[in-house]
């Protein structure tokens, strides 16, 4: 049995979950918003904020596809190329590890 439907089962468990992902989906979306403004990586932890708070909110979802399709409108009209984009993803989620990497090993 997975550890979720381990929590799940239990009676509040389901509560007891959905509490748990708001609080730490809740505090990375934060950070994320925080990073907006501050140097790091604002918009890739943002959306991982709301990448965790989509497993169990479907507002969550619902905001990360609209946040999609303003970075996709945006994109086209200052006319990035599809190469460009991947390479701002993958330096993101590069520089988003080794961030977590050395804050770990600290």
């Amino acid at each position: 049995m997975k550890f979720r439907e381990q929590i799940k089962a239990s009676p509040y468990g389901s509560l007891v979950w959905r509490i748990f992902i708001g609080v730490i989906g809740g505090l990375v979306t934060i950070i994320g918003t925080i990073f907006l403004f501050a140097p790091g990586p604002g918009l890739l932890v943002l959306l991982a904020g709301l990448g965790i708070l989509a497993t169990e909110f479907a507002w969550a979802s619902s905001a990360i596809r609209r946040t999609k399709s303003i970075a996709e409108t945006t994109s086209q009209r200052f006319g990035i190329p599809l190469w460009v984009k991947y390479l701002l993803v993958a330096g993101g989620a590069v520089l988003s590890i080794v961030l977590l990497v050395i804050f770990y090993a600290l």
